[in-house]
């Protein structure tokens, strides 16, 4: 009987591209796993590149660079006792392949090929990778038949059925799965279907954000019985030591994890997604507006929790249609967060623009022109600190207004990243109530009161007018954020969206607003996805687009 083998779990937050960095993690990481005693250390899904490439893997210098890397760390693993697991991208010929090799003692021992491409969602791999040849078959290690599949060959059947039927002992799956809401509860019940098998495995996962993505980490594993051991948490890098004893089908961990739920788990989502962006494209923190308003606060809160309060800059652009109350809020809730705080008032430049445009606008009421103006005047402004001081700025916007076009191009939707672009309205109310409440694990923010309680329960406006309210124009918001759920998530038809209570006429007038205010959304900067479906890389329809349902 071939005795446990011990398996040391590296859940990482790789840079995409920064193949040098990332193989200095990799050495890290074995230099722990070798002083630990493990047989063998298991890295993320593409962990040389990162994940997700897009088009830098049909770069061939990149894929060289990971192939010289390769022999790099199997030099690494030259005399040790624990080997390596390691993901890359593979050229071979004119197929390049989305591969786990393992590095044994200076060579490179086995390579397995991604089987299952996904293209659906925010995955395009069947673009950019080769399917894997012929029956996935376990490799013979230090006693042990082990199966290795890359991250979507687990989420069907076909992979873990035939390495179960090749007479594997365990299957190791190194992983670069996204976070969603649902995620957890998808990927436990969509393994059911083949753990059935009896075949014990190893979920290993990437943690961090990428653009509009973030990764949760979570990893677990999983005895041949079904039992779970959740090994490591969700939204922060760590490392386990596993044993896995052949004979029983068990692995041997005392610990069990409990990870984030809910709002929680949302907040913590978001803000991890800000501070990777923010820290691996280098800026030194982050500027925005603090309007007084809702959306503006829970950003500044995020922000802070995510990069710490003196990284932080807040600033204050009145109109004259500011009220005092967003004022008194505004700074209230700087002080709260302990940021700095600036004012700059737009009134001049409104004034300037306005005597600028009179003889052009001549004869011509004010409209929407007048108030976008306000709002640009602001983007110009805040943009223009960020040009002179360096940090990024970081729009305001939730989901519902990016869905319907309340917002304004090239005024409010200025910035590097938009930190609430896949939270509803509601969703905005409910984490402003919780984060006040609660200080999430890894936040950097102070506990109690952030958000005044003022800011949450007046009514939201624009305040680009006298006596604005978001209500004059838009439906109120739970029942906004309903209709947008059913058009936009679940891509409901009208009729769909009607029978569940809606008024046709309102349902009919969201969809036109939806589908019109895509142009303004392929100008938006990026956020990170938290639900079903975000806007970017996950629904993408025609600017140009007539089509509306019957």
């Amino acid at each position: 009987m071939a005795r446990p083998l011990t398996l040391y779990l590296a859940q990482i937050n790789p840079v995409v591209g920064d193949i040098d960095g990332n193989v200095a993690r990799a050495r890290e990481a074995h230099r722990a796993a070798d002083s630990a005693g493990a047989d063998l250390l298991v890295l993320p899904e593409l962990f040389l590149i990162g994940y997700p490439p897009e088009d830098l893997v049909l770069k061939g210098s990149a894929v060289q660079a990971c192939r010289s890397a390769i022999a790099g760390l199997c030099e690494v693993s030259r005399g040790s006792d624990t080997a390596l697991l390691v993901g890359t991208p593979w050229a071979e010929g004119d197929r390049l392949y989305n591969s786990a090799a393992l590095l044994e003692d200076g060579e490179l021992v086995f390579r397995y090929d991604k089987r299952e491409l996904p293209n659906y969602g925010v995955f395009d791999e069947l673009r950019l990778f080769d399917a894997g040849q012929g029956p996935p078959l376990p490799v013979d290690f230090r006693g042990h038949k082990i199966g290795i599949a890359i991250c979507e060959d687990i989420w069907r059947a076909d992979v873990p059925k035939a390495l179960a039927e090749a007479g594997a002992d365990l299957i190791i799956a190194p992983n670069a799965s996204p976070w969603r809401r649902t995620v957890q509860a998808e990927r436990h019940t969509t393994f059911s279907v083949w753990r059935r098998t009896g075949l014990p495995y190893v979920f290993l996962n990437q943690v961090g954000g990428q653009d509009e993505l973030v990764f949760d980490g979570a990893s677990y594993v999983v005895d041949g019985d079904g039992r779970e051991h959740q090994v490591l948490p969700d939204f922060e890098e760590g490392e386990a030591l596993v044993s896995f004893d052949v004979g029983s089908g068990r692995f041997e961990r005392s610990t069990q994890i409990e990870l984030s739920t809910g709002l929680e788990a949302d907040y913590r989502a978001g803000v991890l997604a800000l501070r990777d962006y923010v820290n691996k494209n280098r800026f030194p923190g982050v500027v925005l507006g603090l309007s007084g308003g809702i959306d503006s606060a829970l950003t500044a809160a995020m922000s802070v929790d995510a990069l710490g309060a003196d990284r932080v800059w807040a600033i204050m652009l009145p109109s004259k249609f500011t009220s005092n109350s967003s004022l008194q809020d505004a700074r209230a809730c700087a002080e709260a967060l302990g940021i700095s705080y600036t004012t700059i008032p737009i009134t001049p430049g409104v004034a300037a623009l306005d005597e600028m445009l009179a003889p052009v606008f001549d004869g011509r009421g004010a409209d929407v022109t007048e108030e976008n103006i306000q709002s640009r005047l602001r983007g110009l402004s805040l943009m223009a600190l960020s040009n002179k001081f360096g940090p990024m700025v970081v729009t305001t916007g939730n989901k519902s207004e990016m869905a319907v076009g309340y917002a304004t191009l090239y005024g409010d939707m200025n910035g590097g990243y938009n930190a609430l672009k896949d939270y509803y309205k509601t969703e905005v109310f409910a984490l402003s109530a919780w984060r006040n409440a609660h200080v999430p694990k890894d936040g950097l923010g102070p506990r109690g009161e952030v958000i005044p309680q003022s800011i949450i329960d007046k009514p939201p406006s624009a305040e680009l007018r006298e006596d604005q309210r978001d209500d004059d124009s838009l439906p109120p918001y739970d029942i906004l954020d309903d209709i947008l759920r059913r058009l936009v998530d679940a891509d409901e038809s009208i009729e769909q969206v009607c029978a569940a209570g809606h008024e046709l006429e309102t349902v009919r007038r969201i969809e036109h607003l939806l589908y019109v205010a895509e142009y303004k959304r392929r100008q938006a900067p990026p956020g990170v996805k938290i639900g079903r479906r975000n806007f970017g890389r996950d629904r993408r329809y025609p600017i140009t687009n007539r089509f509306r349902d019957r």
